[in-house]
């Protein structure tokens, strides 16, 4: 069986034998990415068809079996992922070898990775064998001696760069048109190889920009430079078959009864596998109920449904997860054969045989990482079975709980006896509440005053147990406020500990220093927020305690009073006049963050009241506050943020992401009708190119068979569902295909949502909410949701099949009209009207040269709009200029103070300050500005 060879965006390609379009790559041996995979029913990028981002910056599309052509070789599949875990490059000696293995056919035991084989490391008159994937059975080549070798160009070390057609990276390169240069090409951790490039730029910045990681291109090229040689020959056709491995057969023991298997193969490969072996079955995990006869594996499924596979077909889940400690079979034979596609073998992992590991990483095709003494190997989960904790204790982490001891101290302390007589008996009698006890032996031991017993002082004691009188006879005998017992504690931390708010009053009319940290960095505020103790909460804020100080996670006592929703507390923190709403912990929360994730509604309320500004502001891995309410299904909070907040509901994180995508990830039925009732797009793509109906129709949201309760009863009003009964995510998909988002849609590997279908049920019902949703706005005239159609932004087109022009929906004030064509990057998206101060193409960023009617005719673009923007620069400007001399506290004076910090406010403002409120630095000078 020959199935055809998967192909995926990120791959580096460079022109084949059936290239026919002249210098669209920029000449033979430049090398480009692809971008796109084609899909049926595309008029600009059909099936058999890949999109390709040439370094040089051009994008078009070519053939991969389309009409029986082959345009490209694949170069480089390292930036997908590919990878042999095992296999060392014999030439540089590189570990884990990524993209494609060249095997030696002559030499035991030899391998060269895709540069040094290209170099001509190795004997050239050996014969190799090439390996696509780990996977993929090896295709014999012929001796590289004599053969004709081209030179490979593009982006590599050395070239100077300038933005490409992904950049999203605001000016970190100084700005449009400013050239860097590469200092590196590199893989991105373990997710792909060569798939990222560090660019130096002009104004001595250095970053890391994609080339292929993900499928997208950050940069092009100003002038190539060369980045090695290539066999023309030896290289594999982009989109023709590539022969997969075959597995053992059940003689080989490969599947048992009782193993989980799942499917490894799109359905056409399948269905063309399956041919003799029982048909197909487009189910996910199943079980093996026996092996027949001939070797074919009988898997059953959920629903007692049983199917015959091909044993190539099938490969084991994974049942181990990361952390579990794991046995290797001692059987070195057996290891070898199991091995091969899966990480492979080497000699040098005989003394991980039989030995107890940890899983460090579960690879997507169930392949594990597994930790031994320092060293790390890929194993076939085949070759491991689970081992119990108790086997190594070096490989188990063991947590002590730190459990405080203020009870367990004081109920020894109440519990000795009085009768001794000695100065740690001061202790026992304030711990009792004796005050006429405690006077008399200070007077008795009046140096003894601050004894510790059980490493506890009298006042500590007295303090947590509320003892007025014996507080003030211990502070009257000179008793130290600011002592602190072995965790750092102070008498103040005490009264926290021990809801005493009139003695917190107490010490801080005494002087006790009402920041002081303890050794878990924790002040008398934190302690009293944690514990819920509100009137120790309001003392310590009238005393000026600084609600600012962050703990050992770097939490505020305002994120303590957020997680454990102490509403009254909230309340007194967030009317504080100087309290920082944008203070992060150390899981980088904001207060407005941690709001959100915690599902606090009152919290929520009071920030936004007076810190708006903070309703978009991204954590590092772009989640803003409506991503994080989104995703842990608090809707009262997300609307908060949407309707009080004013938020932009189609924000991105960094994988792309929006609000509305991760609400239905998560399958929450409710939140996913507000988001979209509040404009949220149905049809944004994240970095895989899936919309929220192929999230929707994913695996993962196909297990669940009860259905949200809201989304489900606007459904069933619409009339077309009858008695179906629909899981979560097929509800969900049937809600958004009747809020006008694309069916059709295509993803990066150029599946539809209903691709994802299997239930033909489910599958018809998701076309009839879309039809009926196309006929509603057929009958009122009225534009949906649907703000564009899938293509990628090509800069030429070789396979464009014609379209009439008509009116179309402009992206920006989304009515029909007849769109303007931007030269050089030919796309449609804008109304003449809205067109006309454009300077880049909203789509891809591209500077506009032309602007073109449909009738040929060119926009002008008059002096009259230059002018305008002249004019807007200016008044930004002078508005920066007022912001600069401004009072940062009043926003309404002009500064004339700044102090020694070189912050600065006004002289009224000043009057009142002992920190600076910007960078908190106590103000010991101030300099009268006179102008």
């Amino acid at each position: 069986v020959r199935p055809r060879g998967s192909m995926e965006v990120g791959m580096r390609v460079v022109r084949g034998l059936d290239w026919k379009w002249g210098n669209q790559d920029d000449g033979d041996g430049h090398v480009g990415t692809v971008v796109e995979i084609g899909r049926q029913g595309s008029t600009t990028t059909p099936d058999k068809t890949v999109v390709v981002q040439w370094d040089s910056g051009t994008r078009t599309n070519y053939r991969t079996g389309y009409q029986g052509s082959y345009d490209l070789l694949l170069y480089d599949n390292a930036q997908i992922g590919v990878r042999h875990s095992n296999i060392i490059c014999d030439s540089c000696k590189k570990h884990g070898i990524m993209g494609m293995r060249w095997k030696c056919k002559v030499c035991f035991d030899y391998d060269l990775c895709t540069q040094c084989y290209m170099n001509n490391k190795h004997d050239l008159g050996h014969a190799f064998e090439r390996y696509e994937t780990a996977h993929s059975q090896p295709v014999c080549l012929a001796p590289r001696q004599n053969l004709p070798r081209i030179i490979l160009k593009g982006i590599f070390q050395g070239v100077k760069v300038v933005r490409g057609p992904d950049w999203d990276w605001g000016n970190q390169d100084g700005g449009e048109g400013k050239v860097g240069k590469v200092v590196d090409i590199r893989g991105w951790d373990t997710e792909s190889g060569r798939s990222v490039a560090s660019v130096t730029w002009s104004n001595g910045t250095t970053n890391v920009y994609r080339m292929g990681h993900k499928g997208k291109v950050d940069l092009k090229y100003v002038s190539d430079v060369q980045g090695g040689f290539y066999y023309k020959d030896h290289l594999p056709k982009l989109g023709e078959h590539a022969e997969l491995q075959r597995q053992e057969s059940a003689e080989g023991h490969t599947f048992n009864q009782g193993d989980k298997v799942k499917c490894l193969l799109e359905v056409d490969i399948l269905r063309q596998m399956q041919e003799g072996h029982g048909g197909w079955n487009p189910k996910i995990i199943g079980m093996v109920h026996r092996i027949t006869d001939r070797g074919d594996v009988r898997v059953q499924y959920s629903n007692n449904i049983r199917w015959t596979f091909h044993p190539g077909a099938l490969t084991k889940v994974n049942t181990f997860g990361v952390g579990e400690l794991v046995r290797v079979l001692e059987d070195i034979d057996n290891v070898k054969r199991l091995q091969a596609g899966h990480g492979e073998w080497t000699d040098s992992m005989t003394p991980a045989l039989g030995q107890v590991g940890k899983v460090l990483k579960v690879y997507a095709d169930g392949d594990l990482r597994v930790a031994f003494n320092g060293q790390t190997w890929t194993f076939n989960p085949a070759c491991l079975s689970a081992q119990s904790v108790e086997v190594d204790a070096n490989l188990m982490t063991v947590e002590n709980p730190n459990v405080s001891g203020i009870i367990s101290v004081l109920e020894k302390l109440l519990s000795q006896s009085t009768d001794q007589d000695n100065p740690s008996r001061l202790v026992i009698e304030a711990a009792h509440g004796s005050a006429n006890k405690v006077r008399e032996l200070v007077q008795k031991y009046p140096d003894k005053v601050d004894i510790k017993n059980q490493g506890k002082t009298a006042l500590q004691v007295a303090a947590h147990q509320g003892h007025m009188e014996v507080v003030l006879a211990l502070l009257q005998a000179n008793s130290s406020i600011e002592v602190k017992d072995e965790d750092g504690d102070t008498a103040l931390h005490y009264t926290a500990f021990g809801n005493q708010a009139e003695i917190a009053r107490l010490l801080l009319s005494k002087g006790a220093k009402v920041n002081l940290l303890n050794n878990s960095m924790c002040t008398a505020l934190h302690i009293a927020v944690n514990k819920g103790f509100t009137d120790v909460v309001r003392v310590l804020s009238e005393h000026s305690a600084d609600i600012n100080l962050q703990d050992s996670y770097g939490d505020t006592p305002l994120h303590d009073a957020i997680a454990k929703d102490f509403r009254n507390i909230i309340e007194i923190l967030v009317v504080v006049p100087n309290i920082d709403f944008t203070q992060q912990n150390h899981r980088g929360f904001n207060l407005l963050h941690h709001a959100a994730l915690k599902g606090n509604k009152l919290a929520t309320e009071k920030i936004l009241a007076r810190a708006r500004q903070l309703v978009d502001v991204k954590k590092e891995d772009g989640f803003s506050a409506l991503h994080l309410a989104s995703l842990n299904n608090h809707r009262d909070v997300a609307e908060i943020l949407v309707k009080e907040g004013r938020c932009d509901v189609n924000i991105r994180n960094n994988r792309n992401q929006t609000p509305l995508q991760l609400a239905v990830t998560q399958g929450h039925g409710d939140l996913v009708q507000l988001l979209v009732v509040e404009g949220a797009d149905v049809n944004v793509e994240d970095e895989d190119g899936d919309t929220a109906m192929h999230v929707a129709l994913s695996p993962s949201n196909r297990h669940n068979h009860s259905s949200p309760l809201n989304c489900h009863t606007r459904l069933s009003s619409s009339g077309l569902m009858g008695n179906t009964e629909l899981s979560v995510g097929a509800a969900i998909a049937c809600f958004l295909a009747q809020e006008g988002a694309n069916i059709n849609y295509a993803n990066h590997k150029g599946k539809s949502p209903l691709d994802l279908v299997a239930d033909t049920a489910v599958l018809q019902l998701i076309k009839s909410f879309s039809e009926k949703q196309r006929y509603v706005q057929l009958l009122t005239g009225c534009s949906t949701s649907l703000r564009r159609v899938h293509t990628t932004p090509n800069t030429m087109t070789n396979l464009a099949m014609p379209v009439l022009p008509g009116p179309s929906e402009c992206l920006i004030c989304s009515e029909l009209a007849l769109l303007v064509l931007f030269c050089p990057c030919q796309h449609s998206v804008a109304c003449e009207e809205c067109a006309h101060r454009m300077k880049k193409c909203i789509k891809c960023q591209v500077t506009i040269t032309k602007k073109i009617r449909q009738d040929q005719t060119e926009v002008d673009c008059s002096p009259d709009s230059e002018q305008h923007n002249l004019l807007e620069q200016l008044q930004s400007r002078y508005r920066q200029m007022e912001e600069r001399i401004t009072c940062p506290i009043c926003i309404d004076n002009h500064i004339k103070l700044v102090f020694q910090c070189g912050h600065a406010s006004c002289i009224d403002c000043s009057a009142a300050l002992k920190t600076c409120p910007i960078c908190r630095q106590t103000i010991r000078e101030r300099i009268q500005l006179f102008v």
